[in-house]
């Protein structure tokens, strides 16, 4: 199984050149104030993409997707063909998915969770037998560094993929400036931020390989 990631397009998606490959995977962050136009021009463009499988979330400039008016993009993206994960799981190709679009809170974006019992409860619910973890922030102390030096990512995410037994691969963005791969105890982690802290989209979608029984190539 061959995974195309990206994100934090922020509404440059057709500046992207992608790779073939089986699975496209987004991790948040099409828009850029939130409006549901942008999300919308989004969804067009992702489903009409030639992957076999097409799967997103959301992250915290897409506003559109954290109010009342998230029901009818839900409908263009299922006549896309797009798998949207709200904190949900998927089995796609024989791989267990789970995508969720929180993280710590910032700025009063979207999705977004105070730090603390309220985000561990939330990551504990990730199941056991994740095998590709997509979520739009990084774990902490992990491809989360800002340009100023200052690490962002969740402590109770670190926690929690530190304790999943199954878990090969972790897809995010959200800090633009630690693009890039990584890989900790067996598993990898990949910042797949397209745009730079300068929201030009300078990065390239990751291509990850995955053998068929889940393991990384």
């Amino acid at each position: 199984m061959r995974l195309v990631c990206l994100s934090d397009t922020h509404k440059r998606h057709e500046d992207v050149l992608l790779p073939d490959g089986d699975v496209l995977v987004f991790a948040g962050d099409m828009c850029g104030g939130g409006g549901e136009g942008s999300a919308r021009r989004f969804i067009h463009w992702f489903g009409k993409q030639r992957h076999k499988e097409k799967v997103m979330i959301a992250g915290n400039h897409d506003r559109c997707f954290d109010s009342g008016g998230k029901d009818l993009l839900k409908v263009l993206i299922k006549e896309g063909g797009i798998r949207y994960l709200e904190h949900e799981s998927e089995r796609i190709g024989g791989v267990n998915f789970f995508g969720s679009p929180y993280q710590p809170e910032f700025c009063n974006w979207a999705f977004n969770v105070r730090r603390g019992d309220d985000l561990a409860r939330l990551w504990s619910q990730i199941p056991v037998d994740t095998e590709v973890l997509i979520t739009h922030g990084p774990p902490f102390g992990i491809l989360d560094m800002t340009g100023s030096g200052e690490r962002c990512g969740c402590e109770d995410l670190r926690r929690r993929v530190d304790s999943l037994p199954c878990l090969k691969v972790n897809i995010f963005g959200h800090i633009h400036y630690s693009y890039g791969t990584k890989v900790h105890n067996g598993v990898k982690y990949v910042n797949v931020s397209i745009c730079g802290e300068d929201y030009e989209p300078t990065n390239k979608p990751v291509v990850i390989e995955l053998l068929k029984e889940g393991s990384l190539d």
